[in-house]
């Protein structure tokens, strides 16, 4: 299998710079979409990783019990809530986002399988799904003929197990995951180590990570960085290859000061700003 390779001259290609007349109005407004009774924490890190991967705006959509605890935890943050206290129950809300992340924490409530429905079949909106919802596709495999054209998946290894088959080979799991993504029209970011997308027939290896981010809320925060490039105007496939690629970046500048077991999914977002800078 033929991979190219992401690496820091593939960055700079795909990089854009700060306009230094720009403000918060242009610089996109990422929605992320998730979260439960005990799950708010995903949405506290994804929404403040897509603030500090430099969007201008953030909102999180989450039940009620997350609204106090998003306000505290992020202040810089906008915050919408569903009707029900625990779960989501539907998805609505009055804006026009740039870029919409949806699933981490979500929960698997019936109520939340039909609002997540109910939501793929009206928005044309550039699109992460992660998490619960990933898994609630994987059991409703019709759901996928309503996913947009060049939404990008993460998954992990078994919900990409979930998603596309069980597999026996590494040959194998490429080619399902490369048809999937041929038939799907979808990107697919395969979390792993190492970290690969797949565009279509096109295979990207990441090249930047350890294993500090085997860490819980890791994907939470890739999801809202990915988010944050989609809604600042990238193409998919240049968020989600800067995307993995500043994700992995952080643990590589972190780990001599942290070590391996003190790296947890915020220092992610607290090493963003050096990743940027290297």
């Amino acid at each position: 299998m033929n991979s190219i390779t992401i690496d820091r001259n593939e960055i700079l290609k795909r990089y854009k710079y700060i306009d230094k007349n720009t403000h918060k109005g242009i610089q996109g407004h990422a929605l992320l979409i998730g979260g439960s009774y005990g799950k708010i924490g995903a949405m506290c890190l994804s929404s403040k990783a897509a603030l500090k991967t430099g969007c201008g705006l953030v909102t999180a959509f989450v039940p009620k019990c997350g609204y106090e605890i998003l306000q505290i935890a992020n202040p810089e943050v906008m915050v919408i809530t569903d009707e029900h206290e625990k779960h989501l129950s539907e998805i609505d809300f009055d804006m026009k986002p740039n870029a919409i992340g949806i699933g981490p924490g979500m929960g698997q409530e019936r109520a939340t399988e039909k609002a997540f429905h109910d939501f793929l079949s009206n928005t044309n909106v550039p699109l992460v799904i992660d998490a619960d919802a990933l898994n609630i596709l994987s059991q409703n495999p019709s759901s996928m003929t309503l996913v947009p054209s060049k939404t990008i998946l993460t998954p992990h290894p078994k919900e990409l197990e979930w998603l596309i088959g069980k597999w026996f080979t590494e040959e194998e799991k490429f080619q399902k995951t490369i048809a999937f993504s041929v038939v799907n029209k979808v990107l697919i970011v395969m979390k792993g180590a190492p970290t690969y997308i797949i565009d279509g027939e096109i295979v990207y290896l990441n090249t930047t990570g350890n294993a500090a981010l085997a860490t819980a809320g890791s994907g939470d925060v890739l999801t809202g960085i990915i988010t944050s490039l989609l809604a600042q105007a990238y193409k998919p496939c240049d968020a989600a290859i800067l995307s993995v690629y500043l994700h992995g970046l952080t643990a590589d500048i972190a780990l001599p000061e942290t070590g391996y077991q003190s790296f947890i999914a915020s220092s992610i977002i607290e090493y963003l700003g050096k990743a940027y800078l290297s």
